[in-house]
């Protein structure tokens, strides 16, 4: 039994979640695009840098992966975070170069921000994470984020955050759990982070 796979499929910032994962006090933390360890993986984490549909399509490229993924964490309830676009990846689909379908494990759309005057884009620098409901994993702090898009009308919002407007910081349902936000480059908060999702049981 793997304690966390990483999993990698060419678009996350994976030495930098790795190291975060054990500094946070992670054992056994497996990077890995292997189906059959990811199905016995006591938890999962899908991280994510770059393009939506990129992501979809190295994810969908690896034979049995999300299959894998959707038996472990949605059929047997192991723990499940999402990084970034490992998170936007939850989404029924996203709109970035096009509309292109994600996982739909959490409703909603990946959307562009709205340009404003002054308003800079990408969404890059720390801001607030205010939670919008208790959860174990999600608390209020700063955090590191980089994205120009964003989880619109997510069905299940753990967190916001705000740039121009109100946007998603981070969604929750079940035993899933994402953030937009890098806890890896988000130093305290990002390793306490880290830390409440390797204790949560949910």
């Amino acid at each position: 039994m793997t304690a966390i796979a990483l999993i990698d499929y060419g678009a996350g910032n994976l030495r930098s979640v790795h190291n975060a994962l054990v500094a946070a006090g992670a054992d056994g933390v497996v990077v890995t695009a292997d189906p059959d360890i990811v199905a016995k993986a006591d938890r999962i984490v899908l991280p994510g840098v770059g393009a939506f549909a990129a992501c979809m399509n190295g994810l969908s490229a690896i034979d049995g992966l999300i299959e894998a993924m959707e038996r472990r964490v949605r059929g047997d309830g192991a723990p499940f975070l999402g990084i970034c676009v490992g998170m936007q990846l939850l989404a029924d689909a996203g709109e970035e170069h096009g509309t292109h379908k994600g996982l739909g494990w959490i409703g909603g759309t990946v959307r562009a921000f709205a340009p404003a005057p002054g308003l800079r884009i990408p969404h890059m620098g720390w801001n607030d994470v205010v939670p919008t409901l208790r959860h174990p994993v999600i608390a209020a702090g700063e955090a590191y984020y980089l994205h120009g898009y964003h989880f619109a009308d997510a069905a299940d919002v753990a967190a916001t955050s705000t740039h121009g407007a109100t946007f998603t910081a981070a969604v929750a349902r079940d035993n899933i759990v994402g953030v937009q936000y890098h806890p890896e480059k988000s130093q305290a908060y990002g390793l306490a982070t880290l830390e409440r999702f390797l204790k949560w049981r949910p």
